[in-house]
């Protein structure tokens, strides 16, 4: 029989694989964790995977409820609008910052980005995008170099996992962000941070309607919009 992970390296595998399972569809917002089953499913110990689940409820990923368990947490719409302000405020900070601190091995990289971007979209290929466009986010913050911004960036991100996910499913959403992508990227690779800025200011408020009218014509599945 296979040794069960352990320790910290099997509490960073489980939280990752739950998070990969949120992106992914095989876990829904709402979805209750029971830790046997999650130790069963990731060949873990149940102490790594209770300790994995506490790092995922301080990244507001998962909740406890009393007598009953963990779960994943369901993110209002209301919320999601909220998350989306204050992610574009950073988005902003680092799109600007890495207009003037991008090295070129960075600018050759967001220009190669930019070009599979567009692959992407001729070939419908919305996995291939949603991977890129994921890993454009990342390099403009990198290439900032705010760590600060990074790290709340990662907080804002981890209870939107599912939410982006099934944006970025969305018919048509792929054309429609491109252009605000490569906006992006072209003003970070030309050194002009005012752009930059503007040009994640609106990509954002693009992902911010896209949030609204989604709510108002098909919710997206485990998202709720909040009760008055």
């Amino acid at each position: 029989m296979t040794d069960k992970l352990t320790g910290a390296a099997a509490r960073q595998y489980v939280a990752e694989a739950i998070r990969h399972a949120l992106r992914s569809g095989d876990l829904a917002p709402g979805q209750r964790l029971v830790e046997n089953d999650l130790a069963e499913s990731y060949g873990s110990t149940r102490s790594a995977v209770r300790e994995a689940l506490q790092d995922l409820v301080a990244e507001d990923v998962v909740e406890i409820i009393p007598r009953r368990g963990a779960r994943v947490r369901v993110v209002s719409v209301d919320e999601a609008v909220q998350i989306t302000e204050c992610r574009s405020a950073l988005e902003q900070l680092c799109a600007s910052k890495a207009a003037t601190g991008a090295n070129e091995e960075q600018r050759a990289e967001l220009r190669r980005i930019g070009e599979e971007m567009k692959q992407a979209v001729e070939a419908n290929e919305v996995h291939t995008y949603s991977g890129l466009n994921q890993r454009l986010h990342e390099l403009v913050v990198e290439a900032s170099g705010q760590q600060v911004a990074k790290r709340q960036l990662e907080r804002l991100n981890g209870p939107m996992v599912r939410f982006q996910f099934r944006l970025a499913l969305r018919p048509g959403r792929p054309g429609q962000s491109l252009p605000q992508h490569l906006d992006i990227i072209n003003a970070v690779v030309d050194a002009d941070p005012a752009e930059a800025a503007r040009a994640a200011a609106a990509h954002l408020d693009s992902v911010i309607e896209q949030i609204r009218s989604t709510a108002a014509t098909s919710p997206v599945p485990g998202v709720r919009a909040r009760t008055a």
